[in-house]
């Protein structure tokens, strides 16, 4: 920000009410326009602002279309900022106005046009009104369309600031906006705010529509975007080491593909590195950020897949590193940590590295990852959820033990969970809050209970059977009722504990009439998709079957560990969850009475 710009800025801060949205300088629509200030309130409309800070001694000619300005360099000519601000509301509205829930759609002069006031107008930061009406600004600029120096300072009343704003306006009619519409409005003018379900972001494909188009078929009649909380972390993320603690469905890896595609756009000398450990989040992340227009410099892996990839790149030798009875990837971490120490990998090869489920990672892959950042741009973005840790893993001592900085304002906590019911997620917690053990959590790391779901749905069924046979039927039966209901086969998933049981129910929904997506596919938009539960980490879906939960809690396994994975699989439904059994567990029994069983599955 220029100095009055930031001045500016200060004074809608502390004059205008919470119910307002501001953006500065941030790029608008598919021509990705960049105002100075645009301002949108519920009751009055949108409004664009341009700022200036010109002095009189620099202004030597001001007519309606050009400036004259005095500069170190000499004489420059701009545009006249008023329009500016003007073409920019020109744009804004013409992007508005083709959607029709934003419109009026009754007969008469006003069908067509926006449901709600707009406006633009001149911020002069340097110029009072007197001078301005002494040296003549008024005769290319409207007083109405302007703020003056005098007209922003500390001391003005804040209604009188605030009526400066709407008297830019040349009319004033309509009702409040309400929320669902200022939602549409934001899904307009910032496309990388949009959310779609099961696949972080909507099309990034601008609308087109020619004259004879039918808008409405071209723009759903459901939006989704990120809130403004979200939207504003996002955007104020800044240089530096971030952190962000988030609880399921919070919008963790939404906002760090946000990053990600804000880092790609910021032409950046080295490639930008995204981890996780989860290789079928990796393919899904890859694949939605690929469609986002993010090129080679963006390397997307799971974390054992990046250390496979450095082994090859640079020739390592994995029997240097370890003996017998180790695993090949295990192998293959100690080979990359050894080659870097060696200087046979070299350091700082990325501009930027992105961590999605930093809870399922060992304290020294985060030194590993660390030293693999470029210095000279140091930006680092780490995604947490302690209670989602869903392997036996080591937790750091501190963040900067593993050489991650994140003091103060630099760690964010997410409690909103913004994808489950509220009767799914409460289902959930209550489930797992039993085996959480909070008195190992730390300032650095800790346990982040959610607050309720922001919206209601179906409650979960808990559904037994006699046999295996029995169950698998049923959940065929559910699977096609709700793609009946309207509900598409990809955006349905049966999560299963083992693998053996994504063979066998996988088998027995085919051989019952459901169409189930390809075992490898990333994206999949054919059927129904089947996978393990540590599989589905980082996903979502709007109907979700968690079946053979009789088969959990693992004998092998903690039962408290066992409990997160369960956790982890019921926060993947965004609407429906059902469970089945046909045989008892201290699971089943354990969420009897927390579920109403149900004579048959609806």
């Amino acid at each position: 920000m220029t100095v009055g710009e930031r001045l500016f800025a200060s004074r809608l801060l502390t004059k205008l009410e919470n119910d307002y949205h501001c953006w500065f300088n941030v790029p608008i629509g598919p021509k990705q326009l960049r105002p100075d200030f645009v301002v949108l309130h519920p009751g009055r409309g949108i409004l664009v602002l341009e700022v200036k800070d010109w002095k009189l001694d620099t202004l030597r000619n001001i007519d309606r279309q050009t400036v004259e300005l005095l500069t170190e360099r000499g004489i420059r000519h701009d545009a006249n900022p008023l329009e500016q601000a003007r073409s920019y509301a020109l744009a804004i509205t013409s992007l508005l106005e083709r959607d029709p829930f934003l419109v009026e759609q009754e007969e008469g002069r006003y069908k067509g046009h926006l449901l709600f006031p707009w406006g633009y107008g001149v911020v002069l930061t340097n110029i009072s009104r007197r001078q301005f009406v002494e040296h003549r600004i008024d005769q290319a600029i409207p007083p109405d369309k302007v703020i003056c120096s005098d007209e922003m300072k500390e001391s003005v009343d804040a209604e009188a600031f605030q009526q400066r704003l709407w008297g830019m306006f040349n009319y004033h009619f309509g009702k409040a906006l309400s929320l669902s519409r200022i939602d549409r409005i934001r899904w307009h003018l910032f496309p990388e705010i949009r959310v779609e379900q099961g696949a972080l972001f909507s099309s990034s494909t601008p609308v087109e529509a020619g004259p004879q188009a039918e808008v409405a078929e071209t723009i759903p009649d459901l939006v989704r975007v990120m809130d403004a909380e979200q939207e504003k972390f996002a955007r104020d993320l800044g240089d530096g080491h971030r952190l962000i603690h988030g609880v399921a469905g919070s919008g963790k890896t939404m906002i760090l593909a946000y990053r990600c595609l804000h880092l790609a756009r910021s032409g950046l000398d080295k490639p930008i590195l995204v981890l996780c450990f989860n290789k079928t989040l990796a393919g899904r992340l890859r694949s939605l950020l690929q469609q986002r227009g993010v090129g080679d410099n963006v390397h997307i892996r799971h974390f054992h897949g990046w250390c496979k990839d450095m082994c090859d790149l640079y020739q390592l030798d994995l029997s240097a590193v370890g003996g017998g009875g180790e695993k090949t990837f295990d192998l293959q971490v100690k080979a990359v940590i050894t080659g870097v120490d060696s200087g046979r990998v070299p350091k700082a090869q990325y501009s930027a590295i992105l961590i999605d489920e930093g809870h399922d990672f060992e304290p020294d892959w985060f030194k590993l990852v660390v030293q693999m950042l470029d210095p000279a741009t140091d930006s680092l973005l780490l995604a947490y959820d302690d209670v989602q840790g869903i392997y036996k893993r080591n937790k750091p001592k501190s963040w900067a033990s593993v050489g991650i900085k994140v003091p103060g304002r630099r760690s964010t906590i997410f409690k909103v969970n913004y994808r489950n019911t509220a009767e799914a997620l409460d289902l959930a917690f209550r489930f797992v809050g039993e085996y959480l053990d909070e008195s190992s959590a730390t300032e650095d790391i800790p346990v982040v209970r959610p607050a309720s779901g922001l919206r209601h749905g179906p409650r979960p069924a808990l559904k037994r059977f006699r046999n295996f046979e029995e169950e698998t039927s049923a959940v065929a039966a559910w699977l096609k009722k709700r793609a009946k209901e309207g509900a598409p086969l990809s955006c349905m998933a049966v999560l299963c504990r083992y693998n053996n049981q994504v063979t066998s129910i996988r088998a027995a929904l085919e051989k019952g009439g459901v169409a189930v997506a390809d075992a490898d596919a990333t994206n999949a938009k054919d059927g129904v998709q089947i996978m393990t539960m540590h599989s589905s980490k980082g996903l979502e879906f709007q109907c979700v079957v968690i079946p053979d939960l009789g088969a959990m809690p693992c004998a092998r396994v903690p039962e408290a560990e066992e409990a997160r994975v369960l956790y982890v699989a019921m926060t993947r439904a965004t609407q429906e969850l059902l469970l089945t059994a046909h045989s008892e567990s201290r699971f089943t029994k354990k969420l009897a009475g927390e579920v109403e069983s149900i004579a048959e599955v609806a």
